[in-house]
């Protein structure tokens, strides 16, 4: 944590009480200067120097950043207190928000994962020949270039890179790891004298490559293509965009950081067990392609994923979560949002969750050319938005904010968050969420100006703690009380088993197949036990049970019976017919014994079909009893010995 904020009302255009930004965060605040990037540069050097320093300018991050480079010190954590608070046309104090935004500011925030992509230059050309051939000229000198021709050009006169001739079927991976696999391969053959010529076709032909520079024109390679590092397509037709690309491609060479977007827990996974499907949320969401079945889980893999989050919001278990920052620390920010607000005198906070390029940018144009964001609007910028989902949501209704809006960006993935919201109101109640498609910045601030009132807020805010489950069922309770069951969307991860007593066998299939443990069996009578908190309405249950007895009811059930065991099915057990003691069930026993005795060679006789009302013990001890014993065996041979060899040689 930042140990002293350093202020600027950037010419006297914005009003900073440094007392009440003090006592409100707790933190050490310099005096408020004016003009910290020109004039007063050498009080920034100076705070530089010191350390640990919150300098509250984001828009000359490039000065600071190059001071610190010249006192050899590292850059200075940056935050924006003018464009999200205060440079805004409402008349309201903006002194809460701007406690609520330092004190974020000031949190320590875990450094995300990473993983070393290292691209060496091998670039694969697509295209017709000559858009290829123009681009591969440009590139050979600083990449390792191979045009794949798509028409029926002839082979250039040139042998200072690669080319070959073909269709490409298949194509695998990501930045400094793609795997092609082309059909009719034709490579140029250099020998004998005048026009080079193709050599033979050849199909199966694989190869790979580091960077694939599509100019066809056509359909993509992947999905989701925009979102595939390493993988850059341009309209052929357009000589900017090819241009854009060639330059975008030159610089693809060398040591990269992926950053690793999410985290698993491959036991926590619902997808399938015993080969029958439960839940694909995931799967069905993935823009890119990067989850892939993998048994009784999935796995991801993280050179494809683009790290848009909507995995992490669906994933009814929590076996697959965001990690660039944790669902953690989204919920610790925004708590430390809501209650700094408070704590400054704030009432009734509004919260505006946007990313950090789009939204952060509409933000700032409109604190420059518009109105600027309401005094009670607070700004939360997060990198995936398809990542907060319902609980984060709810979480922040239950720290004390009025309503939550989502500000959406063009490459927003919607598949996730058109769920999630509607889960997150039917948990809610109305008027308190909503999503906010504008892309111009006097559309934004007549949108939160013009908003409706929101609901009065939680008056008794809680503290979001836990697992994403944990924090929705806690949100819930502070919202809507805890005796109440709520009813939900279908999709939803919450949810009671309901089971046709009439049809079930309590052959307790779906127990063993339960990945979260809702289904349990009692192991001193046949009994069926359903704990709802811990359901996930997967599919697993329904899908595996033989006999289509079980159907669910989407709903919070906010009770504390919820947390317990419930019996959704009980019978009287057997008694076995020779030593007495309890095994199997009764109606089951019965209906096999009818089906069976007498009508089946096996059980033919009295004393065969007597065997079907044994327990396993007394069982294996009658077959071994009975005169047609199947494990009765001759009488032991005689064990050989010496002397019986030597007889044999005497008789001889």
């Amino acid at each position: 944590m930042a140990k002293q904020l350093i202020l600027c009302n950037c010419s006297g255009t914005q009003d900073i009480d440094k007392a009440g930004l003090e006592q409100a965060t707790g933190l050490r605040c310099s005096a408020v200067h004016s003009a910290l990037c020109t004039t007063q540069g050498d009080q920034a050097a100076a705070a530089i120097a010191e350390g640990d320093a919150l300098i509250c300018c984001r828009q000359e991050h490039r000065f600071f950043e190059d001071l610190a480079a010249e006192l050899d010190q590292p850059a200075p954590p940056l935050t924006d207190l003018r464009d999200r608070a205060g440079w805004t046309d409402d008349s309201r104090s903006t002194q809460p928000k701007m406690a609520a935004l330092m004190a974020e500011a000031a949190m320590q925030v875990p450094g995300g994962k990473t993983l070393d992509v290292i691209s060496e230059g091998l670039c694969l050309i697509l295209g017709a020949g000559d858009v290829a051939l123009a681009a591969a000229e440009r590139l050979k000198d600083v990449l390792g270039v191979t045009v794949l021709i798509t028409d029926a050009s002839d082979p250039p006169d040139t042998r200072t890179y690669d080319v070959i001739r073909g269709d490409l079927k298949r194509a695998d991976g990501a930045l400094g790891g793609f795997s092609l696999r082309i059909d009719g391969l034709q490579q140029i053959d250099p020998a004998g004298r005048g026009p080079l010529q193709w050599t033979a076709p050849k199909d199966g032909a694989l190869t790979e490559c580091d960077i694939i520079l599509d100019l066809t024109g056509g359909t993509p390679l992947f999905p989701a293509p925009q979102k595939r590092e390493g993988y850059l397509r341009a309209d052929p037709g357009s000589i900017p965009a090819v241009a854009d690309a060639v330059f975008e491609a030159s610089q693809m060479v060398g040591t990269f950081e992926k950053p690793l977007y999410v985290k698993t827990e491959p036991l926590l996974c619902a997808h399938s067990r015993a080969s029958k499907i439960g839940c694909t949320n995931c799967l069905d969401v993935c823009p890119t392609g990067a989850i892939m079945p993998d048994g009784d889980h999935v796995t991801v893999d993280p050179m494809i994923c683009a790290g848009c989050g909507a995995c992490s919001a669906l994933c009814p278990s929590g076996a697959i979560s965001y990690d660039a920052p944790a669902p953690g620390t989204i919920f610790r920010r925004i708590q430390v949002l809501a209650s700094t607000y408070r704590k400054a005198g704030g009432d009734a906070p509004r919260l505006l969750v946007c990313d950090t390029g789009h939204g952060q940018e509409m933000i700032a144009l409109a604190a420059r050319y518009a109105r600027g964001l309401p005094a009670d609007v607070i700004p939360l910028e997060i990198p995936a938005l398809s990542a907060f989902g319902h609980a984060e949501m709810l979480a922040a209704l239950a720290s004390g904010f009025a309503d939550v809006t989502i500000l959406l960006a063009p490459m927003t993935e919607r598949d996730a968050l058109d769920r999630e919201v509607p889960l997150a109101e039917a948990i809610a109640g109305p008027d308190k969420l909503r999503l906010l498609d504008v892309n111009d910045p006097d559309a934004l601030c007549d949108a939160l100006y013009g908003a409706k009132a929101a609901p009065a807020p939680l008056e008794t805010p809680v503290l979001p703690m836990g697992s994403r489950r944990q924090v929705a069922r806690l949100a819930a309770r502070a919202l809507r009380g805890e005796d109440d069951i709520l009813p939900l969307p279908s999709d939803a991860p919450y949810g009671a088993v309901l089971v046709d007593t009439d049809a079930c066998t309590l052959c307790l299939s779906c127990v063993s197949l339960c990945p979260s443990g809702a289904l349990v069996e009692n192991p001193d009578k046949p009994e069926l036990r359903f704990q709802e908190d811990a359901c996930l309405q997967c599919g697993l249950c329904a899908n595996v049970c033989p006999e289509d007895a079980i159907t669910y009811e989407p709903r919070m059930n906010l009770r504390d019976e919820a947390l317990g065991q419930v019996v959704l099915n009980e019978e009287e057990p057997f008694a076995c017919v020779e030593c007495g003691s309890l095994f199997g069930v009764k109606s089951t026993i019965e209906r096999i014994t009818e089906k069976l005795a007498g009508k089946h060679s096996m059980f033919g006789t009295d004393s065969a079909a007597r065997m079907i009302q044994m327990c396993d013990d007394c069982r294996v001890k009658a077959q071994f009893q009975a005169k047609d014993n199947p494990f009765t065996s001759g009488e032991k041979p005689r064990v050989r010995t010496s002397e019986d060899y030597f007889s044999k040689r005497k008789d001889h």
